[in-house]
């Protein structure tokens, strides 16, 4: 992927978060900060994933326990990058402080390099099937663009600028023509300030 592809790419998440960050500031005064009960209002981090893993920022946008997440990760399968923005409510549990569940939608583009495939062919000799397997290798760039679900909690510690997290995101993609469906598994250590 060309560097004018990444940084386009990167500008594209930040925007949507700089916008709500200008939000928050005007309504700041009428709610609770703009962070709701989460305890904080913007954190960065990294997130690992079974299928994807990079780097994380989420920003709460106004006292409704409304939170933007823009992801930047890479797979561990094919070769590329995708961004991945996500609109998040939260449900802060007011027995545990700084433990709540979210749930959120959102979508996703970026670009693969290469893929594995094979073709398999039958060939009958002497009343017997023969089976031919042919692997291939392709070197395109595929673009790539879905959509994703998450469900997950997390907890923000009262002494310390860190929150821990764990998510399920179940995700889709279309690529070339094609279609598959996917559910990463993450565990996300974030900064807050």
């Amino acid at each position: 992927m060309n560097k004018p592809a990444i940084i386009l790419l990167l500008l594209a998440l930040c925007l949507p978060v700089s916008w709500a960050s200008a939000q928050s500031k005007k309504s700041s005064s009428k709610s609770s900060g703009g962070n709701g009960g989460a305890g904080y209002q913007t954190a960065i981090g990294l997130r690992g994933g079974n299928y994807a893993s990079g780097l994380t920022i989420k920003h709460f946008t106004g006292g409704k326990n409304v939170a933007i997440e823009g992801l930047i990760t890479t797979e561990y399968y094919a070769k590329g990058v995708r961004g991945t923005l996500l609109f998040e409510k939260h449900f802060p549990l007011k027995e545990l402080r700084g433990f709540q569940f979210y749930v959120g939608a959102g979508l996703h583009a970026g670009a693969y390099r290469g893929r594995y495939y094979y073709d398999v062919a039958y060939r009958q000799r002497n009343k017997k099937y023969e089976v031919y397997r042919y692997y291939y290798y392709d070197d395109k760039v595929y673009p790539v663009f879905g959509g994703d679900f998450l469900a997950g909690a997390e907890y923000k510690f009262d002494d310390l600028p860190i929150v821990v997290g764990v998510d399920i995101k179940p995700y889709f993609d279309i690529f070339d023509g094609r279609t598959a469906a996917y559910t990463d598994g993450a565990v996300s250590i974030r900064f807050t300030f």
